[in-house]
C-alpha cells in the first residue's frame, strides 16, 4: 500500500499562515494615519495619542488575554500538582476538601515566590512589554554577566553591576529550594530556613530578584511560616497590612487618573466607548479624571481601607461574610481590568488568602501571636517600613512600601538620539532586544510605530506625568530627534524584571548601562522623577546626561500639574 504524505505546502501557502497569524495577533491601531502623524510636532502628536487612548487604550488584541488566562490556568495547576506529593491532597475534583489545609496554603504561597522569581508573573508578556521572549527572570538571574542591582553598589566582591557566577549559583540554590519544599509531603523548618536565609542573601547581591520574588508579601508571610504555633495569626497581618497600606498611598490627588486609565485599558470596556469616555471630564478637550472615576476611586480606597479592619475585628458570622465578598468583588474588578503591570496570580493569591485565613481559620485570632520575635518582626516588615515607605519614597522600594496602583510612583524616561538606542542589543549582555526589534520580527514598521507611540502616553494621562511637558524641554534641545523610551521597558530588558519600581531605572541603572555603551554626551538623556511623599505635595526630579552626569534637579508642585492636560500648551 502506498504510504501517504503530508500536502506540501509552498513559501506563498506558508506566508499566508504566517500573515494571518500576525493579523490574528496585531494591535489595534490608532485612528489616525501613522505616517502624517510622524510628520506633527511632538504636542499634537501627544495630543492626538492621549485623545486616541481613551477609546483604543493600549490596544490590546482579545487573543493576547488569552495568553495570561492560560498562564493563571498553569499557575493554579501546578499548585495543585505540588499539593498532590501530600496524601489525600491535590486533586481538583476534591478540592473542597483540602483547599484550605495549612500545607495548601504554604505551598501556594511558596509557589507564587517561585513563579514570579522564575519571571512567569508580573511584568511578563505582550501588556508588560515582552514579546519575544515574553518573560524575563530565570533567564537573566541564571546568566553570568547580565547587570543586576546590589544593595551595597561599589562594595569590594558584593558590589558590582554584573552577575558572576555566585549570584547565579546562588539564585540555582533558592530555586532548587523552593522547588524541594513544593514536593515534600509536609513542610517543616528544616524545609522553609533555607528559602528564608537565600531571599536577603541574594537580595544584598542583587535588589532586583528580592523584589521580583515580592519579599514584601511572600518573603514576610515565609518568616511567619516558621512560627508553628502563630504562623496562621501572623500571616494575617501580612494580608491586612497589603490592603492597609494600598489603600493608604491611594489617599493623594493621583488616584482618579489611575482609574481613568486603568478603564480604558481594560477588556472589559474595550467595546464600551462610551464607559470609556465617561472616565473623563470632557472627552476629546479635556482628559481630566471625570467625577465619576472621582467617585470610583474613593470608594475603592475606602473599601481597601475598611476591609482590614473589619476582617482583623471578625472571628466569623456575618461581618466576615460580607467582607469576604466586598473583598473577593474588590479584587474581581482589579483582575478583570488587567493593568498592565499584570499582577493577575497576585491578585489570585490575596483572594484565596483571604478565604483561607480570614474565612476558614476566622476563629484564630491576629491578636494571638506569642512569639515576640515574630511580633518584632511583623513590626518592622508590615508596620515601620512601610511607614517609612510613604513619608520617604525616594529611599524605599514602592514595592517593599506597599504602595501598589497609587499612581503616584518614581518613574523615569530614557531620551536616545537618533538610533542609538540599538547599541543596548550590541553591547548589553541580555535576552532580549529592545522593544521596537523585538517587535518589527512580526510587525510592519507602521505598526510598530503605533504601538510605540502609546509608550508616553501611560505615563502622560496619569498626573505625575505631566511635569514632562516641562522637563523634555529641559532635557534635549529637540525631542523629534530623540526616541522616546520609558525606563519600566529599559529595566525589563536590561535587568529581567521590572513592576513599577522607578528605583530599578534610574541613575545606578544608567551608569552601569553607560559603563557598557559609552555613550556620547547628548546621546542619552534620563528624566528621573520621585514619587510624592504623603505629607508633601512635591514632586523631586533630575535630568541627567549619560556621560557627563547629573544636569539639573529640582520639585515641582502637583498643584501645578493638576491644571494640565497630558498634552503640552
Amino acid at each position: 500500500m502506498a504510504r501517504s504524505r503530508r500536502p506540501r505546502i509552498d513559501g506563498r501557502r506558508k506566508a499566508r499562515y504566517r500573515n494571518a497569524e500576525v493579523d490574528f495577533l496585531k494591535p489595534i491601531l490608532p485612528d489616525f494615519d501613522i505616517k502624517e502623524w510622524e510628520k506633527k510636532p511632538w504636542p499634537e502628536r501627544l495630543k492626538m495619542a492621549c485623545q486616541d487612548w481613551v477609546i483604543q487604550g493600549y490596544g490590546t488584541p482579545m487573543p493576547v488575554y488569552l495568553f495570561y488566562v492560560l498562564k493563571v490556568g498553569f499557575y493554579i495547576w501546578m499548585w495543585t500538582w505540588f499539593c498532590s506529593f501530600t496524601p489525600g491532597m491535590g486533586s481538583l475534583r476534591a478540592i473542597g476538601e483540602w483547599w484550605y489545609a495549612p500545607i495548601a496554603f504554604q505551598k501556594a504561597v511558596l509557589w507564587s515566590m517561585a513563579f514570579e522569581v522564575a519571571g512567569l508573573g508580573c511584568a511578563s508578556g505582550p501588556l508588560a512589554g515582552r514579546y519575544n521572549p515574553p518573560f524575563g527572570g530565570i533567564f537573566y538571574f541564571l546568566r553570568p554577566g547580565t547587570i543586576k542591582m546590589p544593595f551595597f553598589k561599589g562594595a569590594p566582591f558584593i558590589g558590582g553591576s554584573k552577575r558572576t557566577w555566585l549570584e547565579a549559583l546562588l539564585f540555582a540554590a533558592l530555586m532548587v529550594s523552593l522547588v524541594r519544599a513544593l514536593i515534600a509531603p509536609e513542610l517543616g523548618f528544616s524545609l522553609l530556613l533555607p528559602i528564608a536565609i537565600l531571599v536577603p542573601v541574594i537580595g544584598v547581591l542583587d535588589t532586583t530578584v528580592f523584589l521580583t520574588a515580592r519579599s514584601e508579601h511572600y518573603y514576610s508571610a515565609l518568616i511567619c511560616f516558621l512560627f508553628a504555633a502563630d504562623w496562621i495569626a501572623g500571616t494575617k497581618w501580612v494580608w491586612a497590612a497589603i490592603w492597609f497600606w494600598a489603600a493608604t498611598s491611594k489617599l493623594t490627588r493621583h488616584f482618579p487618573s489611575v482609574i481613568a486609565v486603568m478603564q480604558s485599558t481594560s477588556p472589559m470596556t474595550q467595546y464600551l466607548p462610551f464607559l470609556r469616555k465617561a472616565m473623563f471630564r470632557d472627552f476629546p478637550d479635556d482628559l481630566h479624571p471625570s467625577r465619576l472615576a472621582t467617585v470610583m476611586a474613593h470608594v475603592g480606597t475606602v473599601v481597601e481601607l475598611a476591609l482590614p479592619m473589619v476582617l482583623i475585628a471578625s472571628d466569623g458570622g456575618t461581618s466576615t461574610t460580607v467582607a469576604l465578598a466586598v473583598m473577593l468583588a474588590f479584587h474581581l474588578f482589579i483582575t478583570t481590568s488587567v493593568p498592565l503591570g499584570v499582577p493577575i496570580e497576585w491578585n489570585f493569591m490575596m483572594v484565596y488568602g483571604g478565604f483561607v485565613l480570614f474565612g476558614h481559620y476566622a476563629d484564630v485570632s491576629a491578636f494571638s501571636i506569642g512569639s515576640p520575635v515574630l511580633i518584632t518582626s511583623l513590626i518592622c516588615a508590615v508596620f515601620l517600613l512601610q511607614l517609612a515607605g510613604n513619608l520617604f519614597p525616594s529611599k524605599i522600594s514602592f514595592l517593599l512600601s506597599m504602595r501598589y496602583y497609587a499612581g503616584n510612583w518614581a518613574y523615569s524616561v530614557w531620551l536616545f538620539k537618533g538610533n542609538s538606542i540599538e547599541k543596548m542589543d550590541t553591547h548589553i549582555k541580555k535576552p532580549a532586544r529592545t522593544t521596537r526589534a523585538q517587535l518589527r520580527e512580526v510587525y510592519d514598521e507602521d505598526t510598530v510605530t503605533g504601538v510605540l507611540s502609546k509608550v508616553p502616553v501611560f505615563r502622560a494621562m496619569h498626573i505625575q506625568g505631566r511635569i514632562l511637558h516641562s522637563l523634555i524641554p529641559k532635557a534635549v534641545d529637540d525631542i523629534d530627534a530623540y526616541e522616546y523610551a520609558d525606563g519600566e521597558a529599559i529595566a525589563g530588558l536590561i535587568l529581567g524584571w521590572n513592576m513599577g519600581d522607578g528605583h530599578l531605572h534610574q541613575q545606578r541603572l544608567l551608569e552601569a548601562v553607560q559603563n557598557e555603551c559609552r555613550y556620547e554626551e547628548g546621546e542619552l538623556r534620563c528624566i528621573f522623577v520621585e514619587a510624592q511623599p504623603i505629607q508633601r505635595p512635591y514632586l523631586a526630579w533630575t535630568i541627567a546626561d549619560a556621560k557627563t552626569g547629573v544636569i539639573e534637579s529640582g520639585e515641582t508642585n502637583v498643584k501645578e500639574l493638576l491644571a494640565l492636560q497630558p498634552w503640552p500648551g
